[in-house]
């Protein structure tokens, strides 16, 4: 095309994509992928009947938790392992290394002898994991 000045203007190579935007809508993406996502839940592979109790408290800072059971036929879950009693210490240790100032919630059958009970808290206390919280269900009146 010739211009009213009489100099050739050249003709560009097409439109470019507006990249103004982008950030927007990879900031909103990223957004609405970290409000749906639903965070790992322990697999429970033990069976157990919570204790019932009138005084209860609730406890909600799950990034600093460990999960331990005991089930009814006296199996030994942390986290999303079956252990045996001797291997707590071993594993307790290892979770307190990765998570520091861990909160052991322990979930225990209400007909497991306390005979056993008392075993794994020693072996906590082996693991120095001294931050322990018993789970139980609330009693209604």
């Amino acid at each position: 095309m010739i211009s009213f000045a009489g100099k050739l203007r050249r003709k560009k190579g097409g439109q470019a994509i507006p990249l103004a935007s982008m950030p927007d809508i990879i900031f909103i993406l990223l957004l609405f992928f970290m409000v749906s996502t639903v965070l790992k839940e322990v697999d429970v592979k033990v069976e157990f009947d919570l204790p019932s109790t009138s005084t209860a408290e609730k406890f909600d800072n799950r990034r600093l938790t460990a999960h331990l059971f005991i089930g009814r036929d006296e199996k030994i879950q942390i986290n999303d392992m079956v252990v045996s009693l001797s291997e707590v210490k071993e594993k307790m240790e290892v979770v307190r290394s990765r998570v520091n100032g861990v909160v052991v919630m322990l979930r225990v059958d209400k007909n497991i002898p306390m005979d056993l009970v008392n075993k794994v808290q020693i072996e906590l206390r082996k693991a120095k994991c001294l931050r322990v919280n018993y789970i139980s269900t609330q009693k209604s009146n």
